[in-house]
């Protein structure tokens, strides 16, 4: 079994933080390094924690080979508190930590991106997430996956209350979404992350999107 050293950045998010956990508990995973602005409560023979400054990413130096990135950074307007702000967490650092796995020979990167990205969307943050997959996939890196999950369930850390009122909704009402609108079922942010993880298990080469639905079937 090949092994493996992967990178982690946005690892306290929803999906960051149940893809720390899954890949500390995978044998094919030496090493595991989050990128994070202060250190997070966590320990465990296998962690390398990193303290960087986001705007100064791609000149982030480590003193070993980084093999798979998987990028969960991601914030929301209010609390970013303006689109600009925003953008710069959603588009800038994603494209320049990817620009950073080209200078370092990194052979897969996955990213979390959103439902409905669409660089021409009328849609701000649809627009946003589909300009950021647009700069991604014209990256010369081996392996790309976007996943594209609708309304994340789990509990996150950080409140958002009307999220959390959407999650209690679609955890009522989930049953409903069959066949066609498996898409727009909430999903688990366990099942996103290993869905991540099985993608980069599997050598398929060039851009992949992968949408809410497919991840419902396959990240289980």
């Amino acid at each position: 079994m090949e092994k493996r050293n992967a990178l982690i950045a946005g690892a306290t998010g929803l999906v960051g933080t149940s893809l720390l956990k899954k890949l500390l508990a995978d044998d094919q995973y030496e090493k595991v390094v989050i990128i994070t602005r202060k250190s997070i409560d966590a320990k465990h023979p296998k962690l390398i924690q990193k303290q960087i400054n986001f705007d100064t990413i791609e000149s982030m130096k480590l003193d070993f080979q980084v093999d798979d990135v998987f990028c969960a950074l991601g914030t929301t307007i209010k609390t970013a508190g303006s689109q600009d702000a925003f953008y710069k967490v959603d588009y800038t650092y994603v494209v320049n930590l990817g620009k950073w796995c080209v200078t370092n020979t990194v052979k897969r990167l996955f990213i979390v991106s959103a439902m409905g990205a669409n660089a021409k969307s009328g849609i701000f943050y649809n627009r946003v997430k589909g300009e950021m997959e647009t700069a991604v996939s014209q990256l010369n890196i081996s392996q790309i996956g976007v996943f594209r999950p609708s309304l994340l369930m789990g509990d996150r850390k950080e409140k958002r209350g009307g999220e959390k009122i959407a999650q209690i909704v679609m955890g009522s009402l989930g049953f409903l979404f069959a066949g066609p609108l498996l898409k727009y079922k909430g999903i688990h942010a366990d099942v996103v992350a290993m869905a991540m993880i099985k993608a980069a298990k599997v050598d398929k080469q060039g851009f992949t999107v992968y949408e809410s639905g497919e991840m419902q079937g396959t990240g289980r």
